[in-house]
């Protein structure tokens, strides 16, 4: 038993060290390349207000044309 656990924490060490250096390895963008958080939320923030414009649009299409039909049924 004595044995078994400072082995076990010895695979332990080498386990994480074999995970961390996994994560290092690959390309690498630099950050002058990458867009920055505050741009991706801006954009992601156009697209909603796009999708809104386009969604009202649509609503108001919609209620003019049941609008329409009524005055004209009458």
């Amino acid at each position: 038993m004595r044995v078994v656990i400072p082995f076990v924490s010895v695979l332990g060490l080498l386990g994480v060290r074999l995970v961390g250096a996994s994560q290092d390895s690959g390309s690498v963008i630099p950050a002058e390349s990458r867009p920055c958080v505050d741009c991706h939320a801006f954009e992601f923030m156009q697209r909603a207000l796009q999708d809104l414009k386009k969604m009202a649009y649509n609503l108001d299409t919609r209620v003019c044309a049941s609008i329409e039909k009524l005055l004209l049924s009458l």
